[in-house]
């Protein structure tokens, strides 16, 4: 089992309190692993609690599809006696399975955990019912962090990086590296079930062939600013018309099912979100790599993608800055805790260094500056912006 410190050291952070935890994610990124944990830690603390788990992709509880089995079901398994946990795994499969967390949060006897691989459906439909009562913790596949700490004894970062980017942090993943072959047949068969269950059972998408084009372009495209015409016209351009408003459909599809992540546009001028225009990154790198076939490309959008996600993972809002018609690659916090970043592939040329650190420059504020390149080079200061190698970010 590979550790999800960060991760569970938040879920004690919230146990015993009057909340329901909603874990959420992408399919297959340790979420039942995480709760597998956490029940070994709190039976290992609190020996005389009352654990009731279901797990509603194993066929022992398929059987219950509503919510008044659900409820039905916990309540039977509750001890008054007892302080009782309730773990709920993969809850979207229960219908209208909102109510019954609703109600068993109404009988104060229980503390509830659920997760689920749908943001709108955990996030969106809970929040209806238990709005200010329960919490969001995202989960994403393994950190480069946590990748290494699962690698054998004597792996060099580097070499563990290398790794990394090319089969990507799907913890299951870690069973077949370094055989490729192996590693691409176990993401085919977890994005097919990702595509099908996630998105086009949920969305009813009556055109498969369209959305898997979508994908393709959403993948081969993180780190652009990206807007429905742009995907219709490059569908069109394949000889495959589709309506805006469905584009926009499937897109959100993707995005509910964590496939990809969306990151708007802030111009730090006017202090505003941008309605036009948005950027989109993959939640795995071994995933695009997969779909996209062929050799690792564009080395440059693949670090700021990576960056991206750990940046999410420190747990606090991430936005592309526009400042005139200059671009920073990421604005993270909000008021006192903001910071600045900004990613290339190397910066050793002079010019290359220069136009990465000029949007940062063009800044009139204190806030924390940062340059993130693939250069194996130690901590640089470039008049208060500071460079760091890309293994001192993920690993310091």
């Amino acid at each position: 089992m590979i550790e999800r410190k960060k991760t569970l050291k938040t879920l004690w952070k919230f146990a015993d309190k009057r909340l329901v935890k909603v874990v959420t994610g992408i399919r297959r990124c340790g979420k039942s692993t995480l709760l597998e944990a956490f029940r070994k830690e709190l039976l290992r603390k609190r020996p005389r609690a009352n654990v009731v788990t279901l797990d509603f992709e194993c066929a022992e509880d398929r059987d219950v599809t509503t919510a008044k089995a659900l409820y039905e079901r916990v309540v039977a398994s509750l001890d008054a006696r007892r302080k009782n946990y309730v773990f709920l795994d993969e809850i979207q499969h229960v219908e209208r399975f909102e109510e019954a967390v609703d109600a068993l949060y109404a009988r104060k006897d229980a503390d509830i955990y659920v997760t689920g691989s749908n943001s709108r459906l955990l996030s969106g439909e809970i929040a209806t019912l238990l709005s200010g009562r329960h919490v969001e913790i995202r989960m994403q596949p393994l950190s480069f962090a946590e990748f290494l700490s699962a690698r054998p004894d004597g792996t060099s970062p580097r070499d563990a990086w290398n790794d990394y980017v090319l089969f990507g942090g799907f913890p299951y993943v870690q069973e077949f590296i370094p055989d490729r072959e192996a590693v691409d047949i176990y993401l085919e068969g977890l994005f097919n079930t990702i595509v099908v269950k996630d998105v086009v059972q949920r969305r009813k998408i009556a055109d498969p062939a369209s959305l898997e084009r979508i994908v393709r372009f959403l993948f081969d495209n993180i780190g652009n600013v990206t807007t429905v015409k742009a995907v219709c016209d490059a569908l069109a351009a394949g000889g495959r018309r589709i309506a805006p408003q469905t584009v926009d459909g499937y897109i959100d599809g993707l995005a509910e099912a964590f496939v990809v992540l969306r990151a708007d546009r802030f111009d730090l001028r006017g202090r505003d979100l941008l309605k036009t225009g948005a950027k989109y990154y993959v939640s795995d790198m071994g995933l695009r790599r997969h779909v996209l076939g062929g050799a690792l490309r564009d080395y440059g959008r693949v670090l700021e993608n990576l960056v991206y996600l750990e940046l999410l993972r420190r747990g606090r809002p991430v936005r592309i800055g526009v400042l005139g018609p200059c671009e920073i690659d990421f604005v993270t916090g909000t008021g006192a805790d903001r910071e600045y970043w900004q990613v290339a592939a190397s910066v050793r040329d002079p010019a290359t260094l220069e136009r990465e650190l000029r949007p940062l420059r063009e800044l009139r504020d204190n806030y924390p500056k940062w340059l993130v390149t693939l250069d194996d080079d130690p901590p640089m200061d470039h008049g208060g912006i500071r460079q760091l190698s890309v293994l001192d970010f993920f690993l310091g």
